[in-house]
């Protein structure tokens, strides 16, 4: 403790010090410059004119070549040059409008419906009514087995069922007569009815070697030929050999390709703007490019968003569907989809860039009076396709686009291509095919 005691005591010492040495340096300056200050003391109007009278052509020389000097200065570097003059730069003018929120994914074109043909039993292909590539409806008969088994075993059946009826029906008038007891008559209605219903089943085995088509829509490639040997299987196999291709399983494939749908996923972030619109009960809106060029687009509405996240990819699938009435577009093709999820309304819209990137953040240069420019920071809401949604700049004012590398605060602009009504900046929104 009496350590720092005594080096508090030596730096207060040395304090003192420091301003009387200070002090006496300044009062010595002052002691020299007193005389010369005195002689501006003793110069008064009278003293003045006589000067100015003795020096006046002399005087009169010097301003003379000041004012020379000036304007030669000024021709050679004209105030524009010298101050940054006037800078060129492009401008518009924002207002309020609604944007639409757009999310963009890519996604994969799938089938409403599709449906491989199958057999229900083990049998022969006796004709085959469907060409490849065919357009069928529902109903339409696609293929016919071999069915004179199965027609004389229903056939039959059929037979056994129409006597068993007819002699029900001869026992019910016995009963009546009372040439017959009641327990007859009940041995005979079960007879009937167990024929009856052996025959329907005979009917449905029958049935089995028509095969319909299930749906509208395309069908692919046939995979059997008459007089296949055809088996009921849930494998779809087709081997193909230099002499023949053999199937087994699916005979053939129905697609129905239109409307047709498009699946993709949204990013977990967003599933909170997607349900919330959701809630509305009214779709959501897609637009869906398929191929490099951006010529093929489809509209069309989301149909579904799935119930639960894929937490690998953090993402949910949502289905959408679009029209297809020129079979363009085929399950398999790779899509671009942007989801309008939202519509932002009433908002402050500027192009993207327009926005600057300073150390105090983000910011836009503001046109005032005189065309003199003013930085102020805004917030970015929202940016899509060279538009941005921004807050922090009022509707009606003019904001500098191009040329604001140059833009310092204060500086002066001009218009490079002035128009009456300035341009507006407007949202890129997808157009409709």
């Amino acid at each position: 403790m009496s350590k720092i005691e005594t080096s508090l005591d030596q730096l207060v010492v040395k304090l003192i010090q420091l301003k009387n040495a200070v002090k006496s340096r300044l009062c010595a300056l002052w002691q020299k410059l007193s005389p010369q200050a005195a002689k501006f003391k003793k110069i008064d109007h009278t003293t003045a004119k006589v000067f100015l009278v003795k020096f006046k052509w002399r005087i009169l020389l010097a301003m003379i070549l000041l004012y020379a000097a000036s304007k030669t200065f000024d021709y050679f570097f004209p105030a524009a040059d010298k101050a940054g003059g006037p800078i060129t730069v492009s401008t518009v003018v924002v207002e309020k409008m609604d944007v639409p929120l757009i999310i963009e994914a890519a996604g994969t074109i799938v089938s409403n419906n599709i449906v491989d043909i199958r057999p229900m039993i083990t049998n022969t292909v006796a004709k085959i009514l469907v060409k490849d590539g065919q357009e069928v409806k529902v109903g339409d008969l696609l293929f016919q087995l071999d069915d004179r088994n199965d027609k004389a075993n229903y056939e039959k059946l059929k037979a056994l069922a129409d006597d068993a009826q007819a002699q029900y029906l001869r026992a019910k008038e016995l009963v009546a007569k009372n040439f017959i007891s009641k327990a007859g008559l009940d041995t005979s209605s079960a007879n009937a009815k167990s024929a009856i219903a052996a025959a329907k089943a005979a009917e449905v085995q029958l049935s089995f070697d028509y095969i319909h088509s299930p749906i509208d829509g395309r069908a692919g490639i046939v995979n059997v030929f008459p007089g296949s040997l055809v088996q009921a299987s849930n494998v779809v196999s087709t081997s193909t050999s230099s002499t023949a291709t053999s199937s087994v399983g699916a005979m053939v494939t129905i697609t129905q390709l239109n409307p047709i749908n498009v699946q993709f996923v949204i990013p977990e972030k967003d599933i909170p703007t997607i349900l919330e619109n959701q809630l509305d009960g009214e779709a959501m809106s897609v637009q869906v490019t398929v191929g490099d060029s951006g010529k093929n687009t489809y509209r069309g509405k989301v149909i579904v968003v799935d119930n639960q996240v894929d937490p690998q990819i953090a993402a949910v699938r949502v289905k959408a569907q679009i029209p297809n009435d020129s079979m363009s577009l085929l399950p398999g093709q790779f899509a671009r989809v942007s989801l309008i999820a939202n519509t932002l309304k009433d908002v402050i819209t500027v192009p993207s860039q327009a926005v600057i990137m300073s150390p105090r953040g983000k910011t836009v240069y503001v046109v005032g009076e005189g065309d003199k420019v003013t930085a102020k920071p805004v917030k970015v809401v929202y940016d899509y396709q060279g538009t941005s949604v921004v807050e922090g700049i009022s509707a009606g004012d003019r904001v500098v686009v191009e040329g604001k590398q140059n833009l310092r605060p204060g500086g002066k602009i001009r218009e490079a291509n002035p128009a009456p009504g300035s341009q507006t900046a407007t949202p890129s929104t997808p157009e409709k095919k």
